[in-house]
């Protein structure tokens, strides 16, 4: 298997446009290197090449002071275009989320108190991308189908697989399994059983 090393975004040079641009763009503004205290990594569907149009740079990072963090996701990116930063807990973990236009794409920066390795956008992507690597293309041409239908990234791929239960949840059932079971899951029945 291919294991990318997703916290040095050089990975992104060798793919798709999109990945080029997403790339260049973080890299002229400089946002991972602002952002560098609280070890951003980018994740979501642009990474792994799912992306459909309109998706957006998702930056995950670990925080502690919330405070701090703040006050430099305004320093630094409140002049940008559309900013808005939100603040909640959700299951007794506080997160705050900070979005932005930059250049021709939505950014957000999400940051909670969670190593970012262990953070469930970072779980999620290093899942879906495995899955990816087994399957293969019409696999991935069936969830940027259904995703423009309005699926999320997570559900698609739970339907896709018939992975039963909460899709978030399921997804991250898979991370623990061997390879064999992956490729045995709902594939390639899945084209039959959801022809889109």
């Amino acid at each position: 298997m291919n294991h990318i090393r997703y916290e040095d975004l050089t990975y992104l040079l060798s793919g798709n446009e999109v990945q080029q641009a997403a790339y260049r763009a973080l890299q002229k503004h400089h946002v991972m290197e602002i952002l560098s205290p609280y070890t951003p990594i980018l994740t979501g569907t642009i990474p792994i090449d799912i992306d459909i149009a309109g998706s957006d740079l998702d930056i995950i990072c670990e925080v502690h002071d919330f405070s701090a963090f703040e006050r430099l996701l305004r320093s630094e990116f409140g002049d940008f275009q559309d900013f808005i930063l939100t603040n909640k807990i959700v299951n007794g973990i506080r997160r705050m989320k900070a979005n932005f236009q930059l250049e021709q794409f939505e950014v957000e920066v999400f940051g909670q108190p969670i190593p970012v390795t262990k953070q469930n956008a970072y779980r999620h992507m290093v899942i879906e991308d495995r899955i990816l690597r087994l399957y293969n293309e019409d696999f991935r041409k069936q969830v940027r189908s259904l995703k423009r239908k309005g699926y999320k990234t997570e559900p698609a791929f739970a339907m896709l697989m018939d992975l039963e239960g909460d899709p978030y949840e399921s997804l991250l059932e898979v991370e623990s399994w061997a390879d064999e079971k992956i490729e045995a899951m709902g594939y390639p029945s899945f084209i039959d059983i959801h022809s889109i």
